[in-house]
């Protein structure tokens, strides 16, 4: 058992109890990072002179050879090692000698392991934040070519007024955006170091935080010490605003699988992401659309599971804070996967604007326009409530729909009806003349559709 401590202990750990706390099998995972930082950090120690010039190189050699030969497969990170940390100092010291023994210095696995936390969660919030432009890209391309896609609306899952394809795709490129500026916001929060925090008192050498957080990246060191290595906030961040993602994705999945069934038959799913029936030989189902909306649950749970177990813990580190590495590598995982799938699925997706047009005339969704066209004719808005609420129950028992009416059939229920009503009804006119910002007329969605590609091509990820 490879451990960095046991000074002060007479006996070895029991097997069992050993295995319980080791963390190697999951915070393997921090490699990369946990080379990072130690690269960074005897780099300050030579140039605060506790570590000479020919010290730093040895190590710096030591550390880059190690990450070598694990990436090449020549090295394989083993569970006889208690953890990451462990597993690198060891092969370094075995390796180099002496000079290894000096990687420490002026360092706690504390502070070392909220750093290393914090290089991979802000290397995955980028990544998830290109996996969301990547998809905003595909809705955006959906909005462009779908200006004049007219469908219903819907409110309470019943049909509500006439809209467009490229309306409906851009309410869920609002959210995805708003997605991206939260994982923004995140990122520019946590781009702190806390490497030079110690156990949580700082340390008696005199490090250079400022300089260890440039080489890094970061913004600058935290300003608390105790703060630094007991803070966790940055995890829980970004484990609510991937569980955001995953409520979009899932409203998004819910909306696919209604549309693709044989009602609606609004699209139809790619057969590369589809699967069939054991049984049924007719059946296409919609699983990918429908594992996003499933592992939502998953990624929700992994937020619950880091609040819950910060929510007891006093200052400063506790190992209960070791449970905060694999709910979050596999939230994050779960969260780029389904992104990467979901995409692909709606890029390959066909709309069957036809059957859309069809639906949004069946539906009365014109009815809102009918009434809105006797109040310019000068009947009072209650009363032409009335008047085409009775209409639409004529339709209903005719199995017609309101613009199929002779204009007899319509002056019979209101004489202020004319001719002209057919235009003012139809579903072109209803959508163009919604021409507010924000509304689904197509000289808006065009106004819209310029800012979107205004901001993707201005997005925070580009700047990284």
């Amino acid at each position: 058992m490879a451990q960095l401590w046991g000074g002060r202990f007479t006996k070895e750990t029991d097997e069992l109890v050993y295995r319980f706390n080791a963390s190697i099998t999951f915070d393997k995972m921090l490699f990369e990072q946990d080379i990072e930082g130690s690269i960074a950090h005897v780099v300050m120690l030579e140039k605060q002179g506790i570590l000479t010039c020919e010290e730093k190189d040895a190590i710096v050699k030591g550390l880059t050879g190690i990450r070598t030969d694990v990436e090449q497969g020549h090295l394989v990170i083993s569970d006889k090692y208690e953890d990451i940390h462990s597993f690198v100092e060891a092969n370094l010291i075995e390796r180099i000698g002496e000079a290894g023994k000096k990687l420490h210095t002026g360092r706690s696995r504390n502070d070392q392991v909220a750093l290393d936390m914090k290089l991979y969660v802000r290397m995955k919030a980028v990544q998830i934040a290109e996996n969301t432009r990547d998809l905003m890209e595909t809705i955006l391309s959906i909005m462009e070519n779908n200006l004049t896609t007219y469908m219903p609306g819907f409110t309470h899952l019943q049909k509500a007024q006439p809209t467009t394809l490229a309306h409906h795709m851009g309410a869920y490129f609002e959210m995805f955006k708003r997605d991206v500026l939260r994982l923004s916001d995140i990122y520019k929060r946590m781009n702190y170091c806390p490497l030079g925090s110690g156990a949580f008192a700082g340390t008696t050498y005199p490090l250079d935080r400022s300089y260890t957080a440039s080489l890094m990246g970061f913004e600058g060191p935290t300003l608390n010490s105790m703060d630094s290595v007991a803070d966790r906030d940055y995890i829980i961040e970004l484990l609510a605003a991937l569980s955001t993602i995953m409520m979009h994705l899932s409203r998004f999945s819910e909306e696919i699988i209604i549309w693709n069934s044989n009602e609606y038959k609004f699209v139809e799913i790619d057969d590369g992401f589809s699967t069939g029936s054991s049984i049924m030989p007719q059946k296409k189902n919609p699983d990918i659309a429908e594992l996003v909306r499933g592992k939502t649950g998953r990624v929700y749970g992994a937020l619950m599971a880091i609040l819950t177990t910060m929510k007891g813990i006093p200052l400063a580190y506790n190992k209960d804070m070791q449970e905060d590495k694999e709910v979050t590598f596999d939230a994050i995982k779960t969260v780029s996967d389904c992104l990467t799938l979901f995409n692909g699925m709606l890029a390959a997706m066909r709309f069957n604007g036809k059957i859309m047009e069809e639906s949004a005339m069946k539906g009365f969704t014109n009815a809102t326009d009918a009434a809105d066209y006797l109040v310019n004719k000068g009947v009072p808005f209650r009363d032409a409530h009335g008047i085409i609420g009775r209409l639409v129950l004529y339709c209903i028992e005719k199995g017609s729909s309101i613009d199929a009416l002779s204009l007899e059939e319509l002056k019979a229920i209101s004489p202020a009806f004319e001719g002209d009503i057919y235009d003012a009804i139809s579903l072109k006119a209803c959508v163009e003349k919604r021409l507010t910002i924000g509304a689904p007329g197509r000289a808006a969605m065009e106004e819209v559709i310029k800012m979107d590609k205004d901001f993707l091509a201005h997005i925070w990820v580009s700047k990284i």
